[in-house]
C-alpha cells in the first residue's frame, strides 16, 4: 500500500455534497481516508466563475499511479463532471498531488502535481492533514513552500 494525497474542488452545484460523494466513491479503493477542512477560494486560470470549495484527502491504495488516475477520472464522471473548457467551472475536480515520494512525469500524469506549489488551496488542506509533508522534488516542507508564496498568489479567503 502507498500513501496518496488528492486535492478535491468544486464550484458548480452543491459543492460540499459533490465532494463528499466523491470521497465516498474514493473509499471503495482508498483506505484510511483522512479529509482536511474545506476552504473557499477564488478560481485560478479562468477567473470569471464562481468561487471554489476545496479540500484534500490522504489515503492508502494498492493501485498504480496510472490506475489511480483512471479511477479518479471515473469518479469525476460518476459524480457528474461536465468538461466545459480548461480551468472552467467544475462539478468536481480530483487531482493526484502526491503518491508516496514518487516523482513521475509522463504525457498522461505528473507526480507531484506540477502546480501544487503555486496553490495555497492545495497546500493548506494537505498541511492540515499532516504538517510534516515534504515535496519529493525540492525537499522543502509544504509549510516552507506555502510561506514562500507571494501574497498576490493567495487564493483562499475563507476556511469553512
Amino acid at each position: 500500500m502507498v500513501q496518496v494525497y488528492l486535492a478535491l474542488g468544486s464550484n458548480v452545484g452543491d459543492s460540499k455534497k459533490l465532494i463528499d460523494d466523491a470521497i465516498i466513491l474514493l473509499s471503495v479503493t482508498l483506505s484510511d481516508i483522512v479529509r482536511a477542512p474545506f476552504y473557499t477560494s477564488k478560481a485560478v486560470g479562468y477567473t470569471d466563475q464562481p468561487d471554489f470549495l476545496n479540500t484534500a484527502i490522504r489515503g492508502e491504495t494498492d493501485l498504480s499511479p496510472l490506475d489511480l488516475l483512471k479511477f479518479v477520472k471515473d469518479i469525476e464522471q460518476q459524480v457528474g463532471r461536465v468538461y466545459r473548457f480548461r480551468w472552467g467551472p467544475r462539478e468536481i475536480d480530483i487531482d493526484i498531488i502526491f503518491y508516496d515520494n514518487l516523482i513521475m512525469n509522463t504525457t498522461r500524469l505528473s507526480i507531484p502535481h506540477p502546480r501544487f506549489a503555486e496553490r495555497d488551496f492545495v497546500l493548506r488542506p494537505i498541511i492540515d492533514i499532516d504538517a510534516n509533508v515534504v515535496d519529493p522534488i525540492s525537499h522543502k516542507s509544504l509549510i516552507e513552500i506555502l510561506k514562500a508564496l507571494p501574497v498576490t498568489d493567495l487564493a483562499i479567503f475563507d476556511k469553512k
